[in-house]
């Protein structure tokens, strides 16, 4: 008797699971809400208030696009005047009538105290940079008692050696008196501490004591 082997069919493996990727709701390129809280919390200031329901956004009056909450219109003032000096306009006039003389002014490279050394600070831009723009500002608080404004900014300079282009985002704290001139401003770049290790701080001071030896700052009128 002949047996008959039965014929069968090996089952079938299941497919492999695909994954399905959906686009991001905001482009990458603008800012979210989470990212904002993010880089005001890089600058270490736990002060801040982010109110996204009030939020506004226009132009100053250098046509600035700034986006803010709630800013007094004594502070605005302030941005605007700063933003002259960012983009290497610095007068005399403008240094005198919103700075203390004994004002404090710092950033990564120097540590300024009295107007000898921020002012030199400010007229150095001009010589460094060939074009120094101002893309944005965004308030992060804006409050009286302290009086004290903190600002978000980017600015984009043009090395005068090579053209070369660099963009800066700057986490920027000013104090400010009752005449609201300013006492202090720090300027914390990407919302970083500013360098104190490795004698970091004594090269800050000195870079700020030697400015003034190397850029002429014009004289009072008065």
């Amino acid at each position: 008797m002949t047996t008959r082997s039965a014929s069968y069919e090996r089952p079938r493996s299941p497919p492999s699971p695909t994954l399905t990727y959906h686009p991001s709701l905001f482009p990458a390129n603008i800012p979210t809400p989470a990212l904002l809280e993010s880089v005001a919390g890089g600058a270490h200031y736990s002060g801040v208030r982010i109110e996204r329901d009030t939020r506004k956004v226009r132009r100053n009056s250098s046509g600035i696009r700034t986006s803010h909450l709630q800013i007094k219109a004594d502070h605005q003032q302030v941005v605007d005047d700063l933003t002259e000096l960012y983009c290497c306009r610095p007068t005399r006039e403008l240094l005198e009538r919103r700075w203390r003389p004994d004002a404090r002014f710092e950033d990564p490279m120097c540590q300024c105290t009295g107007f000898d050394e921020f002012a030199a600070q400010w007229y150095a831009m001009p010589k460094w940079f060939s074009k120094s723009e101002t893309m944005s500002t965004r308030i992060l608080s804006s409050t009286k008692s302290p009086n004290r404004l903190v600002y978000e900014q980017t600015q984009k300079y043009t090395m005068r050696l090579f053209g070369r282009k660099k963009t800066v985002k700057s986490i920027i704290e000013v104090d400010l008196d009752e005449e609201e001139k300013i006492v202090r401003l720090v300027d914390r770049w990407e919302g970083q501490e500013l360098p104190t290790r490795f004698g970091a701080s004594f090269l800050r001071v000195t870079y700020a004591k030697l400015i003034p030896w190397l850029v002429h700052v014009p004289k009072s009128q008065t």
